[in-house]
């Protein structure tokens, strides 16, 4: 990750102030970011879990276990502040559905409520524990569009 990437966030969450202006013109980055793909191939760092766990507000624990690891493999995690592709993948997922959820109910507060509640949609499970893996998540996805076009 160069210094000048933006946090993962910044790609599935709007920001209230998306551009910054300087006498009329979007000023751009020393360094170009690195693309959300090769940063995903290298690994996201501990900053990207812990931005998607303060806005799932859940315990590191139980987000480690929606990315399908152990304890013992987040507390090594935690000490390298590295993750692997496929856990890296799997963390932009749950930020994709947050950003999908937040479109949809419009804060922080009612998408987080949304994905915590169980569901019948997802079989009474809440649509984040329906979404550890990726059909699973395809399924909220389809839920979402449901809900934001009013067919139940």
């Amino acid at each position: 990750m160069h210094y000048a990437d933006p946090p993962i966030e910044d790609f599935f969450i709007p920001k209230d102030q998306d551009v910054e202006t300087h006498t009329g013109l979007v000023k751009e980055p020393a360094i170009a970011p690195t693309p959300l793909i090769e940063r995903i191939r290298n690994g996201l760092s501990l900053k990207d879990f812990e931005a998607l766990r303060k806005l799932l507000d859940i315990p590191e624990e139980l987000l480690g276990k929606f990315l399908g690891m152990s304890n013992a493999t987040l507390h090594r995690r935690k000490k390298s502040m590295q993750f692997s592709p496929a856990e890296s993948e799997r963390l932009v997922r749950f930020m994709r559905l947050f950003g999908l959820t937040l479109n949809v109910f419009e804060t922080k507060e009612a998408a987080r409520s949304w994905l915590k509640a169980e569901n019948p949609g997802t079989n009474h499970e809440s649509p984040l524990s329906y979404s550890d893996t990726e059909f699973g998540a395809r399924e909220v996805e389809n839920l979402l569009g449901r809900l934001d076009h009013g067919v139940f």
